[in-house]
């Protein structure tokens, strides 16, 4: 028995073909005889790899859309970067290194930063540069691309899996992909979702100790765990929940178009989370209403320099396109904490949670708000969209936030640039004290969406990121509870509506009590919301009032969850 992290749900039962170039590289040799040579053979490779993932990218864009396609087109991006090829060429130049060792250096150096950042997305982006470094290598060491895969359905086991070999798999006989490391938010989960590809990620060194070739492997997506050589009992109990699951897909699938809306005719929307344009398509086809959070920052982050206009207005197009008339709410840049941004120098901070961070720093570099504004604006004109504001503490950031806005309006006018002309602006509710002064700010914006991921931290004072106190970390907490309902009785009051896009969304357990306060939208991860849609379905407005009313009597954590559970399950 081992486990993983979850990244795509269904269970798969099969032998694992181990991936054996996914293994970490060896050293390469350094000391050339001639440095134009290693000039020439890594320009050449550069060239090739631009070649190769051009193919590869036209095939994905056949197969699968444009979406999944950019995620190619972002890989070929590092090939133009001088940051990346640059720096090998110099190495090579200044310190005689092969090539093969100034590509390697130059890849590790990448790796390592983002590796050693907090935020997990970021993290994940040392995938990114893997992929890249890894066909500049084989392209330099003449190595076969071609990955041949069996005809029969196979699990896949990795060190790791890049988002070219993730394209690759051949979907008739793929039932399942598990790694040693990676994450739910790098680009080859992203991809296995979109896929449907059951997946683990980051199942640690024990992956590869215990599991071989032709291994039979239980693997279950949803919770991480990994079974390996089942016995008989228990090949027999996941062929049966197997089963169940697809069955369950298939009622969820039944509630795809139907609303969200109680037994006795209330009707709330539900929503879906979303981190990279390439969710796009997959999200839209998902039966959500739209997107209740589109987390711009992640446009900035992976890089070494800022999104100028054009493209940060050609990725928020993307996405308006792709939900038509559905609403799709995109939160300004929301960077600090624990999400770093090397393309802007930020202070180091003995406590950057309440530091330099989201609105703040827009506030404070207007020159770089505005360039988001603006981008915001002009693919307005393309679908539905809405503008969302983090991290406002203060009715004075609120209204400068929109001062800046009414600048960005006027210099797209003065152009001629169409937009929508009646964007509706919102502001994130994660910070107590705009919480409890929730009836000032409703009075200036057209919509609430609260945040319980940073709301609960700053609340309960808890580190959501550390460890040792993470028991003391709960959306359940009284305090929270009443700070939630004051925000969505404070909006209700004046006429607008209030959504909730933290992992509260998502819990089915906490639905009816979120439906009885009154919440209006709820959004989450795309994959929980039929388990959401199908607890409102089954449920009345006035039994979910009835609920709420008492749990907020209620004085513990513990008194919540044990209350809910009996009444919910």
């Amino acid at each position: 028995m081992l486990k993983g992290i979850p990244v795509s749900s269904g269970i798969s039962i099969a032998p694992v073909v181990i991936l054996a170039h996914a293994a970490p590289s060896a050293p390469a040799q350094t000391a050339p005889a001639d440095t134009s040579k290693e000039l020439e053979l890594l320009a050449r490779s550069v060239e090739q790899a631009r070649e190769q993932l051009e193919k590869l990218r036209e095939q994905t864009e056949e197969q699968l859309g444009a979406e999944k396609a950019a995620i190619l087109s972002a890989h070929m991006a590092f090939l133009e970067d001088p940051a990346f090829v640059g720096e090998m060429s110099s190495l090579i130049e200044n310190k005689q290194l092969a090539a093969t060792a100034a590509v390697q250096q130059v890849s590790d150096q990448f790796v390592g930063l983002f590796e050693s950042m907090d935020d997990a997305y970021m993290k994940e982006r040392a995938d990114d540069i893997r992929d890249v470094s890894r066909r500049l290598i084989r392209n330099l060491s003449g190595t076969d691309q071609e990955i041949v895969f069996p005809e029969e359905p196979f699990i896949l086991a990795a060190w790791d899996v890049t988002p070219s070999e993730t394209l690759q798999l051949p979907l008739a006989s793929v039932r399942g992909i598990v790694t040693v490391k990676g994450g739910a938010t790098s680009h080859a989960a992203i991809l296995a979702r979109s896929l449907g590809i059951p997946a683990v990620m980051g199942a640690g060194e024990q992956l590869m100790e215990k599991v071989s070739a032709g291994s039979m492997l239980i693997l279950d997506g949803a919770t991480g765990d990994l079974i390996v050589s089942p016995d008989t009992e228990t090949l027999a109990r996941y062929e049966e929940k197997a089963a169940m699951e697809a069955a369950e897909r298939a009622a969820y699938a039944a509630l795809k178009d139907l609303p969200a809306e109680t037994t006795d005719g209330h009707r709330v929307h539900l929503m879906a989370n979303m981190a990279v344009p390439e969710e796009a398509d997959a999200l839209a086809a998902s039966g959500v209403e739209g997107i209740g959070l589109f987390r711009s920052e992640f446009l900035f982050m992976d890089r070494s320099t800022l999104p100028d206009e054009e493209e940060q207005f050609a990725a928020y197009k993307q996405v308006a396109v792709a939900f038509d008339d559905k609403p799709v709410i995109i939160r300004t840049l929301d960077v600090g904490g624990d999400k770093h941004l090397p393309a802007l120098e930020l202070p180091q901070e003995d406590n950057p949670f309440l530091g330099f961070r989201a609105m703040r720093i827009s506030l404070a570099r207007p020159e770089l708000f505005l360039v988001q504004l603006r981008a915001l604006l002009r693919a307005s004109a393309f679908g539905r969209l809405l503008i969302m504001f983090p991290m406002i503490s203060h009715l004075g950031q609120l209204r400068e936030a929109k001062r800046l806005l009414e600048q960005a309006k006027a210099e797209l006018r003065e152009t001629g640039v169409a937009f929508d002309e009646q964007i509706a602006v919102g502001m994130m509710m994660e910070i107590p004290g705009a919480c409890l002064q929730a009836d000032a700010f409703a009075k200036e914006v057209d919509f609430f969406s609260i945040g319980t991921n940073d709301l609960v931290q700053y609340t309960l004072a808890v580190d959501r990121m550390n460890a040792n106190v993470a028991d003391l970390y709960s959306y359940y907490h009284p305090a929270v509870l009443r700070l939630i309902s004051n925000v969505i009785a404070a909006s209700h009051r004046a006429g607008i509506w209030t959504g909730l896009c933290g992992e509260m969304a998502g819990d089915p357990l906490a639905t009816e009590l979120l439906l009885g306060m009154g919440l209006d939208e709820f959004s989450g991860a795309a994959s929980v919301m039929p388990k959401v849609k199908e607890r409102i379905r089954n449920t009345s407005m006035e039994k979910a009032q009835q609920l709420a009313e008492q749990v907020l009597a209620l004085a513990t954590v513990e008194e919540v969850v044990a209350f809910l559970q009996d009444k919910t399950e």
